[in-house]
Parts: C-alpha cells; structure tokens; sequence
C-alpha cells in the first residue's frame, strides 16, 4: 500500500537538536504551522529562509534531510496561490526520494492533489532537480584547505578505498614524514592520465568526491561520509546516472545480504543510524531500499556491463544505507579502485 502524505510526515525533524535548534528545526515548525493556517505566502517565505539556513556551512547533513520536505511543502503553498507550474516542479522533485507516496485528498485542496498528480505524470527517472546526486556534485564547490593529509592516519580514511594490497603494505613500512609524502605523491602520479604533469585530474575528482561525500553522504555522526558505504561507492565510481528509493515489504528480507562474505573483506562500511551532530533522526519511510543506477558511461571501462544498479538498505536493526555486496556491485568497485576515476 502507498503511504499517504499529511503535515506530520516530516515531523522527524520536530526534536531537541543542538545545532542551532532556534533556527532550522524551528523554522521548519514555523513552516507546517503557516501551511496548516493557510498562510501560504509566509510559508514560502520561512521555507526559503529553511532552505538558506540549512545552506550555510556546518549543516550540510541536515540539508540532506530537508531537500525533500522543503519542496514538497513549498508544492503546496504554490499550488493554493495558483502557481500550478512550479507546484508540478517541487512535487516531481519531492517524487523522485519518495516515489512510493501519495497525497491523501482528504487532508490536501484539489489544486494541491493534481499538482502532485501532474508531477507523478511528467517525471522522468532524470528528472531529480535538486534531489540528483549528479547536479549537487557538479554544484558542489570545494571546501577551502580539502584533501588528505600525508600524515600517519592518511591510509585510513578514504584513500583506503583505492590502495592495492601492495601499496597497502608499503605504507605500513613508512616511519617518517618525508616518506609518507614522497608515498603519497608517487601514489597519485601512478594515477595520473598525464604522467609528469602537474595537472592531475585524477586527484582532482577523486578529492572533490571525497568532500562531497563527507557533506552529504554521512550516516553516522563519528564516521566521515567517504568512509561510509555510500561514501565508499561514491568515491570510487562518482556520481549515480540516477538514484531512487524503494520501500522493503514483507517478505523480501531474504534478499538482503548481511555484508559478512569472505569475498567482501575491505569494502566493509559504517552501518548506524543517521545523525545531524547528535540528533538521531527517525526516517520516515521505516525500511527501504536505496537504488543508484549507473549507465555505461558512468562505469569504469574494465566493467562489461552497460549499466548496474547499486542497493543500499536501510532497516530497522540492519543498519542505514547498508551496501548489498553481489558480485555485479563488487566487481566494479574492484575495477574502479584498480583504476581510480573514469580514467582509462
């Protein structure tokens, strides 16, 4: 059955949160109350007050959390001051993190419900707006003073998800700076597509993932986002063609792996539950599944496949967005670190 939408869908967010609670967790309360007042032009006003709050540095995860609700609320308030057209916008944002849902009649106007019924109709798997992990990386600007320090920790952030065996063991062998940093510039130019030249556009995307993945792809509030799992297939394969979320019904929890095959080794990830700097946040849609799909042009070459879907699971007691490690999905991660980047 799908779910149905009402103003208490996004009240996860309703909660003691440390940071700032003046401000993004009550103006998200201030929003639902002038949406439930029929306040609609103020609501658009306070959303876009959310939306730039959570914006400022400091609270990118809870920007990832509120992608979603903003426009759904936003849908509605533009739907009832007759802005028909960027209702069907926000709604087929909304939509594409939350396919499965459906607006219940009884609680939405009828201007509301076939807003978000034309943006069912008109979405397209590409069409994620703001929601695409595609265009916030390609928006994504870099952190000032972002990479990875030479230092004796180096090998144990991200790095570890593109280090051979053998350079695994080399490291281990270091005892001084020097050598670390001497490691870790050899380590990049035996990457670089341009042997020799400054400009090394393996590094280069390869950082950006990283800091991306640590903005927006945290699941645990003591682990980076790059050393999760998510983080982990971002790093190494970029940026999915399109990503979606299914719920889990009865039944299908024999199709989950449990992460603990002999095969799997180092591609284990962090497992908790979500937090924004402490505050444990419920989901609202309980179990599900999120899907990243990526065409041939966004796997590496070594992969015969045109396309793959990697799963991610997120259920109560399993984890949040647990990797399923089938062949397909470790292969190309396999393939990926051998060549880190999209370079041949």
């Amino acid at each position: 059955m799908r779910r149905l939408i009402r103003l208490g869908l996004f009240s996860f967010l309703a909660l003691s949160v440390p940071l700032r609670a003046d401000t993004l967790a009550e103006l998200f309360q201030k929003a639902k109350a002038q949406v439930q007042s029929h306040s609609w032009s103020e609501a658009l006003a306070t959303l876009q007050q959310l939306e730039a709050e959570s914006a400022r540095p400091g609270n990118e995860a809870a920007r990832g959390q509120l992608v979603a609700p903003i426009a759904f609320y936003r849908g509605v308030c533009e739907a009832n001051l007759d802005q028909a057209d960027k209702a069907a916008a926000d709604f087929a944002a909304f939509r594409q993190s939350q396919p499965e849902a459906a607006i219940d009649d009884g609680v939405y106007s009828k201007k509301v419900v076939a807003a978000f019924e034309a943006a069912g109709r008109d979405a397209t798997p590409r069409s994620t707006g703001a929601l695409s992990l595609a265009q916030r990386f390609e928006e994504f600007r870099m952190p000032p003073n972002a990479g990875e320090r030479p230092d004796e920790r180096w090998a144990e952030g991200p790095m570890k998800w593109l280090m051979t065996p053998e350079e695994t063991a080399s490291w281990a062998a270091l005892a001084s700076a020097a050598e670390r940093a001497e490691f870790v510039e050899k380590f990049w130019q035996a990457r670089n597509p341009k042997p020799g030249s400054e400009d090394n556009p393996t590094r280069t995307e390869i950082e950006r993932r990283i800091a991306f993945a640590d903005a927006y792809l945290r699941v645990d509030e003591k682990v980076r986002g790059s050393l999760s799992d998510p983080g982990m297939v971002f790093v190494l394969l970029g940026p999915p063609t399109r990503a979606g979320r299914r719920p889990i019904h009865a039944g299908e929890d024999r199709t989950i792996s449990d992460g603990n095959s002999q095969d799997e080794k180092w591609w284990m990830g962090a497992r908790n539950s979500i937090h924004i700097d402490g505050a444990q946040l419920a989901e609202a849609s309980g179990s599900f599944r999120d899907v990243w799909y990526y065409g041939r042009e966004a796997l590496p070459k070594a992969v015969s496949a045109n396309e793959m879907n990697v799963v991610f699971v997120t259920k109560k007691g399993y984890g949040r967005s647990v990797l399923q490690r089938d062949l397909a999905t470790l292969s190309a991660l396999e393939a990926a670190r051998a060549r880190p980047g999209r370079h041949p």
